[in-house]
C-alpha cells in the first residue's frame, strides 16, 4: 500500500487545477453579455460557488488528514471521503454543464428569433465564452470519470480505462505505472473540440465515446452555427 500512498500525494494538484478550473467558469460565467442563461444571471455562479467552496475545504481536510494517515483502516477513510467528494463534484459539473448548454440554446434561439445583441461582436464574444467553457467542463467530465475517477487512485483495485493515452502504450520503463493527471485530460478536451474527432487519445469506453460525442456536438454547433452567424452580421 505504501506506493499507492505516495502516489496520492503526488497527485494532490490535480484536485486543485480541477477546483481553479471551476474557478474560471465561474467568472466566465458572469463575462457573459447578452442575457443567456436561466434565471438570474448570478444564479449559476452562486450554485456553482456554493457547492466550490465546501469542496475545496473538503479536500484540502483530506489532503492534510492523509498526509498524517499511516494504517490501512486510516486510510479506508479516506477513501470514503474522497469518494463522496467526487460525488458532490459531478453534481456540480453537471450544474455547469445544464446551465452551459442552456446558454447555447437561449444564443441560437436569440439568433433565430433576431434578438440577439445589436453587434457581431458580442455574439462571438458570448459564442467563445460558450465553447471555453464547453472545454473545461468536459475536461472534468474526462477526469473524473476515467478510471473510477481520481478518488479511487491508490484506494481500490484499478478500474478500466476509459482513455488510451499515447504514454499507455510505450513499453518504456519510466512510463510503467503512469497515469493522466488533470492537465492531460484538458488538452484531451481541447484536441476533441478543434478536431470534433479523436487525435491520440482514443475513447476505449461507450462512457468515454458518448462523452466525446456530446462535447464534439456542442462545440460544433457553437463554432458553426453561433459564431458563423456572428462573422455574417460583421461583414
Amino acid at each position: 500500500m505504501r506506493d499507492h500512498h505516495i502516489v496520492i500525494h503526488h497527485r494532490a494538484l490535480d484536485f486543485w487545477l480541477a477546483r481553479g478550473a471551476v474557478l474560471v467558469i465561474i467568472c466566465l460565467q458572469l463575462l457573459v453579455i447578452n442575457d443567456l442563461s436561466f434565471g438570474p444571471r448570478w444564479l449559476a455562479p452562486v450554485l456553482e460557488a456554493a457547492l466550490l467552496v465546501p469542496l475545496s475545504v473538503a479536500t484540502a481536510w483530506t489532503q492534510s488528514e492523509a498526509r498524517k494517515a499511516v494504517e490501512d483502516h486510516e486510510w479506508h477513510r479516506i477513501g470514503e471521503r474522497r469518494l463522496m467528494i467526487r460525488r458532490t463534484a459531478l453534481v456540480m459539473t453537471g450544474i455547469i454543464s445544464l446551465m452551459n448548454c442552456g446558454s447555447l440554446v437561449f444564443l441560437v434561439r436569440a439568433l433565430v428569433g433576431g434578438h440577439a445583441g445589436s453587434t457581431g461582436t458580442t455574439l462571438l464574444v458570448d459564442a467563445l465564452n460558450i465553447w471555453v467553457t464547453n472545454v473545461i467542463v468536459f475536461a472534468l467530465w474526462f477526469w473524473s470519470t476515467d478510471r473510477g475517477g481520481p478518488p479511487t487512485c491508490g484506494l481500490v483495485k484499478r478500474a478500466e480505462a476509459d482513455f488510451l493515452f499515447p504514454q499507455m502504450s510505450l513499453n518504456d520503463r519510466d512510463m510503467r505505472g503512469w497515469l493522466p493527471g488533470f492537465v492531460d485530460y484538458l488538452f484531451l478536451a481541447f484536441t476533441n473540440a478543434t478536431a470534433f474527432s479523436p487525435t491520440d487519445t482514443m475513447p476505449l469506453t461507450p462512457r468515454a465515446k458518448l462523452l466525446m460525442m456530446a462535447e464534439a456536438m456542442i462545440s460544433l454547433l457553437t463554432i458553426a452555427l453561433v459564431a458563423a452567424r456572428a462573422v455574417n452580421i460583421l461583414t
